[in-house]
């Protein structure tokens, strides 16, 4: 009984230990995605000038203009407080979709196993195998420029890693003595998915949410660099496109596609640490189950 004991509190102390390492990480993540919901709420008191409104072009970082104008003078510190709201707005809606697609196949897959299993997993290794990016760029240049579109090609070839690790948690879940219960007492399968396993899956959920948003980002700005994406919309992507394309890059003008890049990698590094905080949080608890 101490030997157990003993164990248990090695255990504890253990994950203990694992959470506090994380523990920062995961709090400077936050607080990075804190400021960044900042901008998206507060744009228009923060802002400046009107991003779209026009001025002298190409004028260096200043007082009046704290990260200089672009080609047509439009101020790019307001241009990067409004574009904030269309990279986050498609990160969030493309990991939606991608998420809300991978749950569906990685539930019905780890639960009804057999035929359904084969085919729902044949069909992820299908979609796994071909390259996401080249597809994406082709799928969104047969498509009409829009935000939505860019979501939904996005959505639409990213589930693939949700789906699989759902499904591997439900492979676990479906063995619980709660589920045999539930089953017992004469539950539908769709009870029981709903009800008893989905509960106990959304943790890994968020997490796969929480990186596919970072992910999402990253693909959105690179199809807006090379030019895919919403030309009447201004995002962090499409800032670096203007930048490559109107002579910002060549010429040096620094302020104008280094702040969009800072910021890219800044957003993408604060969901990653969430992501992986929570990933990492969730097995520790996974661990402290089986013992």
């Amino acid at each position: 009984m101490s030997e157990f004991s003993g164990k248990c509190a090695a255990s504890l102390e253990l994950s203990s230990l694992r959470i506090r390492k994380l523990r920062r990480p995961v709090l400077f993540g936050l607080l990075l995605l804190a400021l960044f919901l900042l901008l998206v709420v507060f744009a228009p008191l923060i802002a400046p000038f009107d991003p779209w409104e026009p001025g002298r072009p190409f004028l260096p970082p200043s007082m009046t203009h704290p990260f200089g104008t672009n080609d047509i003078g439009q101020d790019i510190f307001s241009e990067l407080i409004y574009s904030t709201r269309i990279s986050l707005f498609v990160g969030f809606f493309a990991a939606f979709v991608s998420v809300a697609i991978g749950t569906l196949v990685g539930l019905f897959s780890g639960y009804l196993r057999g035929a359904a299993d084969e085919v729902l997993m044949g069909t992820t290794d299908i979609v796994l195998i071909i390259p996401a990016l080249p597809l994406m760029i082709i799928l969104a240049a047969h498509t009409s420029p829009s935000i939505w579109n860019i979501i939904i090609v996005i959505g639409a070839l990213w589930w693939t890693s949700t789906a699989r690790v759902v499904r591997s948690r439900v492979l676990q879940l479906r063995e619980m003595p709660f589920v045999e219960a539930a089953r017992s007492l004469g539950a539908g399968d769709g009870y029981i998915v709903f009800k008893h396993i989905l509960p106990n899956t959304l943790q890994v959920i968020l997490a796969k949410f929480i990186l596919a948003v970072a992910g999402a980002m990253l693909t959105e700005a690179s199809l807006s660099f090379l030019g895919l994406g919403d030309p009447l919309q201004k995002s962090w992507g499409m800032m670096l496109n203007y930048a490559f394309s109107r002579g910002g890059f060549i010429n040096g003008y620094w302020w104008w596609y280094l702040p969009p890049g800072i910021c890219i990698s800044l957003a993408v590094l604060s969901f990653v640490l969430i992501g992986f905080g929570l990933e990492e949080q969730d097995q520790d608890e996974m661990n402290a189950n089986r013992l």
